[in-house]
Parts: structure tokens; sequence; C-alpha cells
């Protein structure tokens, strides 16, 4: 009999157990792992960065969260080399920082990392920067691209998606093009810093930024022009710097400004007087206005504000501050204040004595006796302050662009013999002047008209002041204001033409037209009711009125649709003439449906039941078109569009596939449905309570929704819940603490105990309702629940009851949520929340900026929970060498085969692989998504 042979056995063994311990470290390996070779490759990484380790978790200035890259931090370290675009498959990256380095080539596209918060790439040399870089970077809040020798570029529309942005600085960047028009407050509601200096930005600052929440503001070193009036409406502002640009006009009022510290203006072509409400700002702590034209007196800061104001690079009348000027002095700019304070004048007009050489100003023996300001391009309207020049005996104004009329205060001067406003735009009856003036008015062609064309706009500078009758021109840049009084016949006339033309070219098409102005007219006879007009290529062009009972003001009042006019064909062609199987579901005032328009784009059309056409249906249709015209969140379901023909009553809205939260929390049974894990309902209230917050206080206006439930809160395929339905949403108070009264809406079960008993409404009617919401998610019960016994039918009072009991607490809880100790002391804290927001005094529940901040720290703290210590490729000591391979062998084929399945369903960036057609795998994933 043979003997064993033990050294071959040792040896045997001990080769299986070093590929034991090899295999199982590669198979702990980050999936982040080939991005991370490359970018490491791509690199030249110095020795002061220890990344020899297979496992990038293991990097020096590399963070990981369960085997995920997470941080990547690697500023100033002489870094040379490019960034690879495998970047973009680390999908849970949160921080990238390569600042202060030497990298070089393009910035890769990062679209798709939704977990990306904070990029700073400054001080590089990078070429080039992607135009779709912010797609879908929907949790971005910092970004910084300053000092690269970039390529021209125009910041990408695809920023839009970053809406919680709360830093944007790309300072000496080479950015190019018009100054972007969409950093408005409703698209970006956390933006604080804006860093555009030292590019090659054109144009005027947009009159989007009115009411942002911006505080630093750089926009200097570039070719901006216009006026900056726009920055009067910025009352978050607490650093300004607009200077060496090409700016012009007045200053405007800085009363709001009340955090403004640091204000440049310098190398600018600002006129007029600096404003007492910025010489008494009392945060101002810096401010440079030299290089302009600004004329008055020299202004007089307070002692602590470091000021440059270098007096003689501006048109002070004297050069000691707080000095007041010569009277004709103040006259004569307060004159020219009406037309803008034109840089010409700014330039001729110098010194404290205008019969000092004035341009346009005769004198005789120290009195202003003539104005000649003939063919010097003014627009505006003739001041009222000329009747203060009471030695004043000629005044020309002619050959210039003027409008408004003429004041009767002229007609009080003394000694006036000649006046002449001929060839402007002067309109109105001329006042009564004495027999020997010499009134000109030749070339006006609505002169001694008692009203002005209805289709005319107004030109820049006519005011009310000057147009007392409320005769005007006026410009829209979204449509002809037909608000105007116009003569029976000729609005008969006008409208006839106007139902014809669009009538006739809806013949023509069927295609989703531009964004149409809703034309809102309050009548002045009768019962007032809202008269809404639709004239786009695809209406009617008829009028729809609806109810009322408002008592306010009977003026003209314009509703602008953010959404465009969509016609009934195209309605019917998507959803199948609005079949039965296209149904998403019924609601009280109509049939919602699915549909597809041509470009692939999914839509829920929202179709009113022609026996829902009463006041309380056509009152909630016009109540989501004037709520869409103003709100826009990435928690609100966004409105597409609409549609008016005949009957028919259609709203469009996004599509939401995953549907609605009742769906998944009280119906997951029979739609096959997974129950909600507490981690997504927590991520879901948390979505819900922005949504709610931006409505009640971050919007345009506020609003209070009036019936949050989970049957109006919707998902998408990635689960991010969206508040929808917003029929029965009203305007909330100024104030914020008065209530309004209003018809008593909503859901019996959500609905705040004093708008059930009074119908009086204030914002804490919405926190009431997310409080039901709160302990809906919590306890997976509904808010009525009839087949429940009689004292736990009601659960806000149920859920009350049981929760302050620290015994029966664990009854409130979803028996289908998996609890640990994590996620009791979070369901605790929610519970808790909801609690106080389901308070039945309205005056003892929080704002709903306080749930935000109390969920969102409990996402943020949220983690997954943990394997157990001894992990799955733990060795048994007690098992043979033989036994421990059999049973590591097992449980690596059933991992690899898990694993497979998980990477085919979520790579996203390989588009063909080796051996199979080219699109393969695309179809695969969609096959998957589906």
């Amino acid at each position: 009999m043979q003997k064993p042979n033990f050294p071959g056995r040792v040896a045997f063994q001990f080769l299986a157990v070093i590929c034991f311990f090899t295999l199982q470290a590669c198979s702990q390996l980050s999936p982040d792992s080939p991005a991370m070779e490359k970018l490491k490759t791509s690199l030249k990484i110095p020795s002061s960065l220890d990344w020899s380790d297979p496992d990038p978790c293991q990097w020096t200035k590399v963070d990981c969260q369960e085997n995920r890259v997470t941080r990547i931090q690697i500023p100033s370290k002489n870094i040379d080399g490019t960034l690879p675009p495998e970047l973009k498959n680390l999908t849970q990256l949160t921080i990238f920082e390569v600042m202060n380095n030497r990298i070089n080539g393009p910035i890769p596209s990062l679209a798709g990392l939704t977990q990306l918060q904070e990029a700073n790439f400054h001080n590089n040399n990078f070429s080039s920067f992607p135009s779709d870089f912010f797609t879908g970077l929907t949790s971005l809040t910092s970004i910084h691209l300053d000092n690269n020798p970039f390529e021209p570029w125009e910041i990408p529309k695809s920023l839009k998606e970053a809406t919680y942005l709360k830093t944007l600085s790309a300072n000496n960047a080479n950015i190019k093009g018009k100054f972007p028009d969409f950093f408005d407050p409703e698209t970006f509601p956390s933006l604080t810093e804006l860093h555009l200096a030292s590019n090659n930005l054109e144009g005027e600052l947009p009159a989007e930024f009115s009411g942002s929440m911006i505080q630093s503001l750089w926009v200097n070193g570039q070719s901006l022009n216009g006026t900056i009036e726009v920055i009067q409406n910025m009352s978050s502002l607490t650093e300004v710097w607009l200077h060496e640009n090409k700016f012009s006009g007045p200053l405007p009022d800085f009363s709001m400004l009340t955090q403004l510290r640091n204000l440049s203006l310098r190398d600018n072509h600002f006129t007029g007087i600096v404003p007492l409400s910025l010489v008494n700002l009392k945060s101002l702590y810096i401010v440079n206005l030299t290089n302009n034209e600004l004329q008055g007196p020299t202004p007089r800061f307070a002692a602590d504000v470091v000021v440059d104001m270098n007096v003689g690079s501006n048109r002070f009348c004297l050069d000691d501050p707080g000095v007041a000027c010569d009277d004709r002095v103040n006259i004569l700019l307060s004159i020219v204040e009406s037309v803008g304070y034109p840089v010409s004048f700014a330039d001729e007009w110098k010194g404290n004595d205008p019969c000092d050489n004035w341009i346009g100003i005769v004198c005789d023996r120290g009195d202003i006796v003539s104005v000649l300001f003939r063919k010097r391009g003014l627009t505006g309207t003739i001041s009222t302050k000329f009747s203060m020049l009471t030695s004043l005996r000629t005044l020309d104004l002619a050959d210039n662009n003027l409008t408004g009329i003429i004041p009767t205060e002229l007609a009080t001067l003394p000694k006036l013999a000649r006046l002449d406003v001929s060839n402007n735009r002067i309109y109105g009856k001329v006042p009564y002047f004495r027999h020997d003036v010499n009134v000109i008015t030749a070339g006006n062609r609505e002169i001694g008209k008692d009203r002005v064309p209805t289709l005319r706009g107004r030109s820049p500078g006519g005011d009310s002041a000057s147009n007392p009758s409320g005769n005007g021109e006026k410009k829209t840049n979204k449509g002809t204001v037909l608000g105007c009084t116009i003569g029976v016949v000729g609005g008969l006339s006008l409208l006839v033409l106007v139902i014809f033309l669009c009538a006739r070219k809806r013949k023509h098409t069927s295609k989703i037209q531009s964004p149409t102005t809703l034309r809102v007219h309050r009548h002045h006879s009768g019962e007032q009711g809202v008269k809404i007009t639709v004239l786009g290529p695809n209406v009617t062009g008829q009028s729809e009125t609806f109810s009322n009972v408002s008592s306010g003001p009977t003026d003209v009042h314009m509703v602008e649709s953010g959404g465009m006019a969509i016609s009934i064909q195209v309605l019917k062609n998507v959803t199948n003439n609005f079949s039965e199987e296209n149904i998403l579901g019924k609601g009280g005032f109509g049939t919602v449906y699915k549909g597809e328009l041509h470009d692939g784009t999914k839509i829920a059309v929202k179709r009113m039941e022609s026996g829902a056409l009463s006041m309380k249906g056509l009152a909630e249709f016009k109540a989501e078109i004037a709520v869409f015209t103003k709100v826009r969140h990435r928690h609100l379901v966004a409105n597409l569009g609409y549609c008016l023909d005949g009957n028919e009553r259609l709203l469009v809205y996004e599509y939401m596939p995953q549907g609605t939260l009742s769906r998944h929390l009280f119906n997951w049974k029979d739609e096959g449905l997974k129950p909600l894990d507490w981690t997504r309902r927590l991520a879901i209230a948390l979505d819900v309570a922005r949504g709610v917050e931006y409505l009640h206080g971050l919007a345009q206006q506020s609003f209070i929704h009036r019936d949050l439930k989970p049957s109006n809160i919707l998902l998408g395929d990635d689960m991010l819940a969206k508040v929808a339905d917003f029929g029965l949403v009203r305007l909330a108070p100024l104030d914020g603490k008065h209530s309004v009264e209003t018809r008593l809406a909503g859901t019996f079960g959500y609905m705040a105990p004093e708008y059930a008993v009074t119908g009086r409404v204030t914002t804490k009617v919405d926190v009431f309702s997310f409080g039901v919401i709160l302990m809906e998610l919590i306890s997976g019960r509904k808010a009525l629940d009839e087949t429940q016994p009689e004292e736990s039918l009601h659960l806000v009072t149920w859920f009350r009851r049981t929760y302050v009991n620290k015994d029966t607490f664990r009854k409130v809880i979803d028996k289908t949520i998996q609890l640990d100790e994590e996620k009791l002391a979070s369901i605790r804290t929610v519970s808790e929340l909801a609690c106080h927001c389901g308070a039945r005094e309205p005056n003892r529940r929080p704002d709903m900026s306080h749930a935000v901040n109390v969920l969102s720290s409990l996402v943020e703290l949220w983690k997954p929970a943990q394997p157990d210590s001894d992990d799955i490729y733990g060795i048994d000591l007690e098992l043979t060498l033989p036994q421990a391979l059999k049973k590591w062998q097992a449980l690596e084929n059933s991992n690899l085969n898990e694993s497979s399945s998980f990477l085919a369903s979520t790579d996203t960036t390989q588009t063909s692989i080796p051996g199979f057609p080219f699109g393969f795998a695309e179809s695969f994933r969609s096959a998957d998504a589906r």
C-alpha cells in the first residue's frame, strides 16, 4: 500500500489558503474600483497620496460608505493629468474636489450623479466645460469653476435641474453670451452666492433676479449694460460687485437692501443723484462710486463707511460732501429725472452754475430763460418740474421720442412765450395756455385726443404721474394687453376679427404651440366675473367667464401662462381618443389619462367631465391655471400645458410612473408591490414637506394647498415624491397670521378642525394635513378607516392616544416596517413631529420649515442596517479546509449571480457589449426599466 504524500497535501492546502484569501480580498473590492483606477491612471498622483491599495476605499483623501466611493478630496497637491469620463460611474459620489492643481483637458460630464452635492474645479488648466454637466444633478448645492482657461462657453440651461444650488462661482471662466434669465427665485430658491465676474457676459441684468435670495452677486469686469433697477428688489443682498461694466442710468432705491454691506459700482456710466436711501443705509460698510457720471451734491456717508468716490471722477456740483447744490441745479436735475438722466447731460453739465455754459440752457442775468432740448434723443415724459423755472420764456422739446401728455403745470409759467413739442409721441388734450403763448404740437398723431390707441406700447419712462387720466401706452414682453378702454364698435370689431383669425388658423395646425397669454378682464357692470380669453393658433379664441365673488378693484389683470396651449386633436391622438385603456385614475372633477407625445414625453391629461362644468369645477380649473403660472419646484408636479376647446377643459401634467402614495401605502398587496421601508417613507415625507414649504413661503406668492393627502402625492420612477392637484389652492394671507375665509373644500380626515368648523384657513391647515400624512406613513393606516372599531376609526385621535403611552407606542408602527434601534428612534422623532403638526389649535402647530429641518436631519443621519460583524466570508476554524472551501464556493456562486443581476440593472454607461450587436445593452436596460 502506497503511503500518503503528506508534503504534497500540505503544499496543496497552503496554495488553497492563499487562493482563498486572495479571492476573498478581491470579492470585497468596491464596485467603483474600475472608475477609480481610471482616475488614478489619468492623473499623475504625487507620492504624498497613497493610492497603492487595490481597494480605492483605502486611498488617501478618498472616503467610502458601504464600499461605495462618496468623497474624493485632493486639492492643492500639484497634480497633473486629466479627468476620465468614467467619473460619472461613481453614482454615490457626494463631494468632488480637485481645485488648486494643474489638471488640464476637458471637465468630464457628471450628468446623472444624483447624490453629488459639491464639485470644486477652480484654479486648474481645464480646457472645456460640457453642456450636459448639470443634467440630473438634483442634489448639487455648490460648484466652483473659477480661473480655468476654458474655451468660450455659455451657462447651459441644464443648470436649472440643480434646484438646490446655493453657490455658483465661475469667475474668469471665459463665459460668453447674454446673461441667463433663469436665475429666478422659483428655479433656485436657495441660491445665495452667484459669482460670474471677469467673463464675457453681455446684455442687462435679468428681471428674473427680482425677489431672489442671492446674497453675494459678483458680475464685475465685463460688458453688461442697461440699468440696475432690478437690484432694488433683491432684499437679501449683502455684497454687490458691478464695477467695470457699461451700466448706465440712475442708481435705484436701496431702502429694501437693509443687509447690504459692500457695494462696488466704479467704472460704469451711472448718472443722476446718489439716492439718500443709499447714503443712509445703516448696514453699509464699503461703497465705491469712482469713475461714473453721478450728479448733484457730493454724498456724505457715515463716518464708519469706507468710501472710494474720487469726487473729480464724477459730475458732482461741489467737491465738499454734504453741501447742497444751487437751487437752479437741483431743479434742472429733477427735470431730467423724467428722461432717465441722459449721459450726454452729465457730460456737458459741470459745476454749480447752470448759466456757465451748460448745453441747452440759456440765462439772462442769472435766470434761466430758455431750455433748448431739441434733437437730444430724449425718451420718457415731460417733467412737471419745468413749472419751477419761473423765468422760462422758451421751452423747445421738439424732435425727440417723448410720450405722455403735456403737463397742465406748464400753463402756469408766467413768462412762457413759446412751447415746442413737435415730432414726439405726445397724446391727450393740450392744456389751456394764455393766448400769447405759441404752442407747437405738429407731428404728434394722437395729440388732442382723449384716448390713446389700444394696441400701441408705452415708451420707456411713461408713468401714471405724467398721465393722470390713465391713458397711456404699455408694452409687455409676453403679449399685448387688451385692457385699455376702446370704443364699443371698435372693440366688437376687434373681437370678431381675433376670433375669426384664431379659428381659421386652428384648422391648419395640431401641434403644440408656443406659450399663450391668458388675458383676464374684470367686468365693470353687472355680476363681476373673470373672463379668460385665450388667443392662440390652436384654440377657438372664444372667451370663458368664470365666477369670481371677490369684491376687489375692477381693473385689468393678467395671468401669464408658463405652460403651452395644446390642441384637443393632439391630446386625442396621444390618449387614443381618451380610451379606457389609458385611464390612470378618476377624481372629483374628471378623469386622468396617460399619453405620450410625438417626442416621447409621457404626460398625464386631466379631462374635466361634462357634468363637472359647474361653478365649482370651473373654479378648480381656473385655480390650477393660476397656480402653475406662479410656482415651479422639483417637489410639485409640473404642469406642461392646457387645452380649452368648446366645452373641453384639459390640463396636462408630467407623468409620474409610480402613481400615488396611497397606492404604495394602502393598496400595495392588491397592486403586487412591496411595502415601503422606513427609509423610503422618511424620504417621501421630506419631499412633501419641501414642496409644501415652497408653496407657503418660497414661491412668488404664498399658497395654501387645502387638500394634502396621499392620493395627491405622486411618485416618480426614482420614488421622488411630488405634491399634485392644485384645484383647491388659495392665496395665503400676506402677513402669514390672519386667515382668509373660503368655502369649505378638501377631504375629511385631513381637514384641520378650525377649517372644518369655520371655513377660515391659514397655512396651518396644510400643516395639520401633513401631520396626518406622517401618521399614515408611520402606521400604514388611513386617516379615516371604517374597518376599524369606533374608538380607533379616526387616525389622529387614535395615534395621539396610543403614541403617548410608552407601552403601546409600537402599536402605531406599521407591521411591515422592519425595526431596529435606529429606526425606532427615528420613528419616535417623526411621531412627535406628527403630533405637533396635528395639534388641535393652529398656533401650536409648527411651520413647514420646521418640519423640513426635522426630517432632513433624520434623512441625512439615516444609515441602512449594517451586516453582521461576522461577514459571510468568515472562516469557521472548526471546519476542515476542504469544508471551508466548499462553503465559500457555494456562497461565492450565489453572490456572483446576484451581482450580475444587479450590475445589469444599474449600469447606465456602456452602450454596447463585445460580441453583441450595438444597442443590445441599451435595449436590455430599457426592458429592465419597464
